[in-house]
């Protein structure tokens, strides 16, 4: 009996190959939609040709498809892999469509890393919709049938015959449509991470053969050699840095780089004197935290960092090692892995009446009580130098609205939901503005607060911000970020950069005055931040490259 069923009584079971081919079918269409409407207006689908390369497309999904399912075509496992995959399917293929993202091993560690908060932030009735119609009713449907029950020789021997078959199809529908296919991958190369659940399946194997050498080896130790410079012992006075690190800041809509709009009005008016700083051209690491983080605070560089398969410590690790005080501050989803080392405190727990609701705090959190943390910081340590790290919530979309509080929000009306596409342009950027407004209060309160700490102790104080990776907001329909880096747009990858240096700090470090801002315009990137603070915080150690230390120019 070679049909797809096996009639038994009043109930009918499935093979299991009939089973995936249907799946299969179903995924490649409903699954793929993101895809389907990203090609069908190129010019490579044009005429007829491009409507035979689109079937044989469709054709060369299922049979993939077909080829991997084959192997897990077993009794018990088969129908809750094939619901995963749906579920897998239907979510990607929402975020596909509302936000332009794309599924590459970055894209699922940051899943793998996301935190109730930001899954709160994502859900919306249309994800709701797309799940239930894309994956929950065909679930239902499919777990409601029968499989017809094989002993394991014969149910392996089928499996690899139909991986087979699968992978045979694939081949030949490959070779067929080759020129076609080159073409269409080396002139959208979006198109290769579009194509689901299969981007999924892929990006997940890479991400664990990526993380496996990290996972085996031991943490390799950095900058043993670390030491204070000879300012402390010349000056008697200690430093106090602050490292705020910037969550999804573009330097696009930074007021005190070219936008129009007042986005930094509190940092403006500080920029009057030589004290402050804006770097008009940095670029970031990644396109999102997970990748951007452990970059920009290793000593190897972006292209160095990527390619290596060895796990290392990082600059709060050589700032330790040389004998200063360190403490993390994180209003975000944690550190990362850098400050495991290191003191460190957060703020998911706290319940101040005006600063936090609904399990998240605004940003200026990270001030209240920052004295008292420091206090219980080690005193050896403490009497050399401290080092706080505060780590924003920023401008985490895709809810803007709560990134901001009412005082804040000087652009209305803005767009308060988290479905973007349903709010018009203008009141999606007024959300995304006010997070920056009131960004630059957290930046000039810590800046105050610096000021109001040196008045009263012998420290030199400083302040450097940063942000991880920037942020579309609806140009060419990309919204969020996490775009592979060579395909993410300038808008992602531009981001804010600034430095406030008290009369003190300036003296210690001996800059020229006016130095600084004449070399404002100088190209930078995360790469610099490791040597800029060892340079700033004067840790002698042959890890720092002069070169890099933007400060160095000017002394």
């Amino acid at each position: 009996d070679r049909s797809f069923f096996v009639a038994s009584g009043r109930t009918t079971a499935w093979r299991p190959a009939a089973l995936i081919l249907l799946a299969s079918c179903w995924l490649a269409l409903a699954g793929n939609v993101p895809l389907w409407r990203t090609i069908w207006p190129l010019p490579e689908l044009a005429g007829w040709r491009g409507v035979v390369f689109a079937a044989g497309l469709f054709a060369w999904i299922v049979a993939a498809l077909f080829m991997f399912l084959s192997l897990l075509a077993w009794g018990r496992v088969l129908k809750p892999v094939l619901l995963l995959l749906l579920l897998t399917a239907a979510a990607n293929s929402y975020f596909m469509l509302q936000y332009g993202v794309v599924i590459d091993a970055t894209m699922m560690a940051n899943i793998a890393n996301t935190d109730a908060r930001e899954v709160r932030d994502l859900l919306s009735w249309t994800l709701l919709l797309s799940l239930l119609l894309v994956a929950v009713l065909p679930g239902w449907w499919l777990m409601r049938q029968s499989l017809v029950s094989r002993r394991w020789w014969p149910a392996a021997w089928r499996n690899l015959l139909g991986a087979a078959g699968g992978l045979v199809v694939v081949v030949l529908l490959t070779l067929l449509m080759f020129q076609d296919l080159a073409s269409l991958m080396r002139n959208h190369k979006q198109v290769r991470y579009l194509v689901n659940p299969i981007n999924t399946v892929y990006a997940s194997g890479k991400l664990a053969l990526d993380r496996l050498p990290h996972a085996s080896r031991e943490l390799q130790a950095i900058g043993l050699d670390a030491r204070l410079g000879a300012s402390y012992a010349k000056t008697g006075r200690t430093p106090l840095v602050l490292l705020v690190v910037g969550e999804t800041a573009r330097a696009a809509n930074f007021s005190l780089g070219s936008y129009a709009r007042k986005t930094n009005p509190e940092l403006e008016q500080l920029a009057g004197d030589d004290a402050m700083t804006y770097y008009a051209a940095v670029r970031s690491c990644g396109t999102n935290t997970q990748a951007s983080l452990p970059c920009m605070f290793s000593h190897l560089g972006k292209q160095a960092f990527e390619a290596s398969g060895r796990p290392f410590e990082n600059l709060l690790d050589v700032l330790q090692r040389a004998g200063l005080a360190v403490l993390w501050v994180d209003n975000q989803s944690g550190c990362k892995g850098l400050c495991d080392r290191v003191v460190q405190a957060r703020t998911y727990d706290l319940t101040d009446p005006q600063l936090c609701a609904d399990g998240e705090c605004f940003d200026e959190i990270m001030l209240k009580d920052l004295d008292q943390r420091i206090t219980n910081l080690d005193p050896v340590r403490r009497a050399r130098g401290v080092v706080v790290v505060l780590h924003q919530m920023g401008s985490h979309g895709p809810a803007y609205y709560r990134r901001s509080p009412a005082a804040y929000k000087v652009f209305v009306p803005e767009c308060a939901s988290n479905v973007l596409q349903d709010c018009p342009r203008e009141q999606l950027v007024n959300a995304y503005d006010n997070t920056l407004v009131y960004t630059d209060h957290v930046l000039a309160s810590s800046v105050r607060w610096l000021k109001a700490k040196a008045a009263n102790e012998p420290i030199d104080t400083a302040m450097v911000y940063v942000s991880d990776h920037g942020e579309s907001l609806g140009e060419n329909n990309l919204y969020l970020h996490g775009l592979p880096y060579a395909l993410a747009p300038d808008t992602q990858t531009h981001v804010p950069m600034l430095s406030w240096l008290s009369d003190a700090m300036r003296q210690r470090l001996a800059l020229r005055p006016g130095c600084l801002r004449q070399n404002a315009g100088i190209a930078l990137s995360h790469d610099n931040l490791f040597h800029a603070m060892l340079g700033l915080l004067d840790v002698q150690t042959a890890l720092y490259e002069r070169q890099l230390d933007w400060f160095a120019a000017c002394r």
